[in-house]
Protein backbone atom coordinates (compact mmCIF):
# COMPACT_ATOMS: atom_id res chain seq x y z
CA UNK A 1 0.00 0.00 0.00
CA UNK A 2 1.62 3.15 -1.40
CA UNK A 3 0.96 6.62 0.96
CA UNK A 4 -0.50 9.26 -0.55
CA UNK A 5 1.68 11.83 -1.74
CA UNK A 6 2.67 15.10 0.74
CA UNK A 7 1.50 18.31 0.30
CA UNK A 8 3.94 20.57 -1.04
CA UNK A 9 3.94 22.93 2.06
CA UNK A 10 3.65 20.38 5.00
CA UNK A 11 5.70 21.08 8.52
CA UNK A 12 8.90 19.84 9.54
CA UNK A 13 8.22 16.45 10.35
CA UNK A 14 11.06 14.15 12.21
CA UNK A 15 10.40 10.62 12.99
CA UNK A 16 11.72 8.68 16.36
CA UNK A 17 12.64 5.09 16.45
CA UNK A 18 13.52 3.71 19.83
CA UNK A 19 15.43 0.49 18.89
CA UNK A 20 17.56 -2.45 21.10
CA UNK A 21 18.50 -5.63 19.27
CA UNK A 22 16.54 -4.98 16.05
CA UNK A 23 18.91 -5.78 13.31
CA UNK A 24 16.42 -7.91 11.37
CA UNK A 25 13.75 -5.24 11.35
CA UNK A 26 15.07 -2.15 11.28
CA UNK A 27 15.86 -1.82 7.97
CA UNK A 28 12.25 -2.95 6.42
CA UNK A 29 11.08 0.06 9.11
CA UNK A 30 13.31 2.95 7.91
CA UNK A 31 12.50 1.35 4.04
CA UNK A 32 8.53 1.35 4.44
CA UNK A 33 8.67 5.04 5.99
CA UNK A 34 7.02 7.34 3.20
CA UNK A 35 10.23 9.66 2.50
CA UNK A 36 8.24 12.61 1.12
CA UNK A 37 6.42 12.82 4.20
CA UNK A 38 9.47 13.33 6.91
CA UNK A 39 12.77 15.36 7.15
CA UNK A 40 14.74 13.13 9.09
CA UNK A 41 14.82 9.71 10.46
CA UNK A 42 16.56 9.61 13.78
CA UNK A 43 17.20 6.15 15.33
CA UNK A 44 17.72 5.62 19.05
CA UNK A 45 20.71 2.57 19.59
CA UNK A 46 19.31 1.06 23.11
CA UNK A 47 22.56 -0.60 24.12
CA UNK A 48 22.35 -3.49 21.08
CA UNK A 49 24.53 -6.47 21.16
CA UNK A 50 23.78 -6.68 17.00
CA UNK A 51 23.93 -4.42 14.46
CA UNK A 52 21.34 -2.30 15.12
CA UNK A 53 23.00 0.81 14.37
CA UNK A 54 24.88 -0.46 11.16
CA UNK A 55 21.89 -1.57 9.56
CA UNK A 56 20.19 1.36 10.82
CA UNK A 57 22.57 3.69 8.69
CA UNK A 58 22.91 1.60 5.76
CA UNK A 59 19.31 2.37 5.46
CA UNK A 60 19.71 6.04 5.82
CA UNK A 61 18.87 7.04 9.33
CA UNK A 62 20.45 8.97 11.67
CA UNK A 63 21.87 7.10 14.80
CA UNK A 64 22.77 8.02 17.98
CA UNK A 65 23.11 5.87 20.93
CA UNK A 66 21.52 5.66 24.51
CA UNK A 67 23.58 3.12 26.87
CA UNK A 68 20.64 2.87 29.65
CA UNK A 69 18.47 0.66 28.49
CA UNK A 70 15.22 1.81 28.53
CA UNK A 71 12.53 2.81 25.78
CA UNK A 72 11.87 6.21 27.00
CA UNK A 73 15.58 6.37 27.91
CA UNK A 74 15.94 5.92 24.06
CA UNK A 75 12.94 8.10 22.81
CA UNK A 76 14.98 10.84 25.25
CA UNK A 77 18.03 10.90 23.42
CA UNK A 78 16.48 10.76 19.92
CA UNK A 79 14.48 14.05 20.81
CA UNK A 80 18.00 15.53 22.05
CA UNK A 81 19.17 15.23 18.73
CA UNK A 82 16.38 16.34 16.50
CA UNK A 83 16.74 19.44 13.95
CA UNK A 84 14.01 21.46 15.39
CA UNK A 85 11.33 19.63 13.97
CA UNK A 86 7.18 20.95 13.73
CA UNK A 87 5.99 17.55 14.09
CA UNK A 88 7.02 14.39 15.89
CA UNK A 89 6.36 11.11 14.97
CA UNK A 90 7.00 7.88 17.33
CA UNK A 91 7.47 4.54 15.66
CA UNK A 92 8.79 1.23 17.05
CA UNK A 93 11.80 -0.99 15.37
CA UNK A 94 9.96 -4.24 15.28
CA UNK A 95 8.40 -3.76 12.24
CA UNK A 96 4.88 -4.41 14.05
CA UNK A 97 3.85 -1.31 13.12
CA UNK A 98 2.47 0.06 9.28
CA UNK A 99 4.87 3.15 8.03
CA UNK A 100 2.53 3.54 5.63
CA UNK A 101 0.15 4.67 7.36
CA UNK A 102 2.30 8.02 9.04
CA UNK A 103 0.10 9.90 6.66
CA UNK A 104 -3.12 8.99 8.18
CA UNK A 105 -1.65 9.77 11.34
CA UNK A 106 -0.30 13.45 10.68
CA UNK A 107 -3.61 14.20 8.79
CA UNK A 108 -5.59 15.37 12.09
CA UNK A 109 -2.33 17.89 12.97
CA UNK A 110 -2.21 19.21 9.54
CA UNK A 111 -6.25 19.52 9.31
CA UNK A 112 -5.58 21.58 12.87
CA UNK A 113 -7.73 18.91 14.46
CA UNK A 114 -5.68 17.39 17.30
CA UNK A 115 -2.49 17.97 18.56
CA UNK A 116 -1.46 14.67 19.66
CA UNK A 117 -2.80 11.59 17.33
CA UNK A 118 -2.67 7.96 18.85
CA UNK A 119 -2.40 5.32 16.31
CA UNK A 120 -4.74 2.83 18.04
CA UNK A 121 -4.57 -1.18 16.81
CA UNK A 122 -7.63 -1.36 19.18
CA UNK A 123 -9.68 0.26 16.49
CA UNK A 124 -7.28 -0.63 13.24
CA UNK A 125 -6.62 -4.04 11.71
CA UNK A 126 -4.54 -6.38 14.37
CA UNK A 127 -2.82 -9.29 12.79
CA UNK A 128 -4.17 -12.61 14.99
CA UNK A 129 -1.59 -12.86 17.63
CA UNK A 130 -0.07 -9.79 16.79
CA UNK A 131 -1.62 -8.26 20.36
CA UNK A 132 -1.20 -10.88 23.42
CA UNK A 133 -3.96 -11.17 25.61
CA UNK A 134 -2.21 -9.32 28.79
CA UNK A 135 -1.33 -6.81 25.94
CA UNK A 136 -5.35 -6.20 25.21
CA UNK A 137 -6.20 -6.31 28.85
CA UNK A 138 -3.88 -4.04 29.88
CA UNK A 139 -4.50 -1.32 27.48
CA UNK A 140 -8.36 -2.31 28.29
CA UNK A 141 -7.48 -1.15 31.70
CA UNK A 142 -5.09 1.34 31.74
CA UNK A 143 -7.40 3.27 29.09
CA UNK A 144 -10.48 2.73 31.79
CA UNK A 145 -8.83 4.31 34.17
CA UNK A 146 -7.16 7.25 32.03
CA UNK A 147 -11.12 8.11 31.28
CA UNK A 148 -12.16 7.43 35.34
CA UNK A 149 -9.61 10.03 36.29
CA UNK A 150 -8.41 12.32 33.33
CA UNK A 151 -11.88 12.25 31.68
CA UNK A 152 -10.28 11.47 28.12
CA UNK A 153 -11.10 8.60 26.26
CA UNK A 154 -8.44 6.53 24.97
CA UNK A 155 -8.37 3.04 23.14
CA UNK A 156 -4.73 2.29 23.29
CA UNK A 157 -1.20 2.75 24.25
CA UNK A 158 0.14 2.38 21.11
CA UNK A 159 3.91 3.22 20.26
CA UNK A 160 2.68 4.77 17.19
CA UNK A 161 1.78 8.32 17.49
CA UNK A 162 2.56 11.47 16.25
CA UNK A 163 2.59 15.15 18.43
CA UNK A 164 3.13 18.58 17.81
CA UNK A 165 6.83 19.73 18.86
CA UNK A 166 5.67 22.19 21.41
CA UNK A 167 2.60 20.34 22.48
CA UNK A 168 5.62 18.06 23.44
CA UNK A 169 7.84 20.18 24.98
CA UNK A 170 5.04 21.41 26.84
CA UNK A 171 4.09 18.08 28.22
CA UNK A 172 7.82 17.64 29.41
CA UNK A 173 8.12 14.16 29.38
CA UNK A 174 10.30 11.93 31.96
CA UNK A 175 9.90 8.83 31.75
CA UNK A 176 12.68 6.52 31.25
CA UNK A 177 11.57 2.71 30.74
CA UNK A 178 7.80 1.00 30.89
CA UNK A 179 5.77 4.52 31.55
CA UNK A 180 6.79 6.23 28.22
CA UNK A 181 3.25 6.22 26.33
CA UNK A 182 0.69 6.38 29.41
CA UNK A 183 3.01 9.26 30.53
CA UNK A 184 2.19 11.54 27.56
CA UNK A 185 -1.23 10.44 27.23
CA UNK A 186 -2.02 11.32 30.76
CA UNK A 187 0.30 14.32 30.58
CA UNK A 188 -1.86 15.58 27.62
CA UNK A 189 -4.97 14.96 29.56
CA UNK A 190 -4.48 16.74 32.36
CA UNK A 191 -3.18 20.04 30.15
CA UNK A 192 -6.05 19.23 28.02
CA UNK A 193 -4.55 19.14 24.65
CA UNK A 194 -6.29 18.30 22.00
CA UNK A 195 -5.88 14.40 21.42
CA UNK A 196 -7.43 12.01 18.81
CA UNK A 197 -7.04 8.21 17.87
CA UNK A 198 -6.68 7.31 14.03
CA UNK A 199 -7.06 3.22 13.23
CA UNK A 200 -3.64 1.57 12.74
CA UNK A 201 -2.74 -1.65 11.41
CA UNK A 202 -0.39 -3.73 13.17
CA UNK A 203 1.39 -7.03 12.63
CA UNK A 204 3.70 -9.81 14.16
CA UNK A 205 6.38 -8.54 15.16
CA UNK A 206 10.22 -9.75 14.18
CA UNK A 207 11.60 -11.25 17.06
CA UNK A 208 10.96 -11.57 20.76
CA UNK A 209 9.55 -8.47 22.67
CA UNK A 210 11.26 -7.22 25.72
CA UNK A 211 8.01 -6.64 27.16
CA UNK A 212 5.34 -8.54 26.43
CA UNK A 213 7.77 -11.60 25.58
CA UNK A 214 8.49 -12.05 28.81
CA UNK A 215 6.87 -12.70 32.24
CA UNK A 216 9.18 -10.27 33.82
CA UNK A 217 8.40 -7.52 31.30
CA UNK A 218 4.76 -7.67 31.43
CA UNK A 219 4.64 -7.67 35.11
CA UNK A 220 7.09 -4.85 35.31
CA UNK A 221 5.71 -3.07 32.49
CA UNK A 222 1.68 -3.42 34.26
CA UNK A 223 3.23 -1.91 37.39
CA UNK A 224 5.05 0.74 35.86
CA UNK A 225 1.83 1.80 33.73
CA UNK A 226 -0.47 2.09 36.55
CA UNK A 227 1.72 3.54 39.05
CA UNK A 228 2.08 6.17 36.58
CA UNK A 229 -1.77 6.78 35.76
CA UNK A 230 -2.31 6.48 39.88
CA UNK A 231 0.55 9.36 40.47
CA UNK A 232 -0.53 11.45 38.06
CA UNK A 233 -4.22 11.05 39.34
CA UNK A 234 -3.49 12.36 42.76
CA UNK A 235 -1.12 15.53 41.69
CA UNK A 236 -3.43 18.98 42.31
CA UNK A 237 -5.08 20.24 39.40
CA UNK A 238 -2.71 22.65 37.28
CA UNK A 239 0.07 21.13 39.22
CA UNK A 240 3.53 21.70 36.84
CA UNK A 241 4.56 18.70 34.75
CA UNK A 242 8.69 18.23 34.97
CA UNK A 243 10.47 19.16 32.58
CA UNK A 244 11.85 17.29 30.22
CA UNK A 245 15.58 15.89 29.74
CA UNK A 246 15.27 16.84 26.22
CA UNK A 247 15.73 19.92 24.77
CA UNK A 248 13.60 20.86 21.88
CA UNK A 249 15.00 23.85 19.65
CA UNK A 250 12.60 26.69 18.63
CA UNK A 251 11.96 26.72 15.23
CA UNK A 252 11.05 29.71 13.06
CA UNK A 253 8.14 30.54 11.31
CA UNK A 254 9.65 31.39 8.15
CA UNK A 255 12.33 28.85 8.26
CA UNK A 256 12.42 26.55 5.26
CA UNK A 257 13.19 23.01 5.49
CA UNK A 258 16.51 22.16 4.44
Amino acid sequence: MNASPAPPDRPRVSVLIPAQNEEKSIGLVIQEIPKDWVDEIIVADNASTDRTAEVAQEAGARVVHESTPGYGAACLAAMKAMNRPDIVVFLDGDHSDYPEDLPKLLAPILENRADLVIGSRTLGLAEKGSLTPQQRYGNALATRLIRWFFGVSFTDLGPFRAVRAETLKRIGMVDRNYGWTVEMQVKAARLGVRCTEIPVRYRKRIGVSKISGTVSGTVKAGTKILWTIFKYSILPAGAPAQPSNATLPERSQTENRA
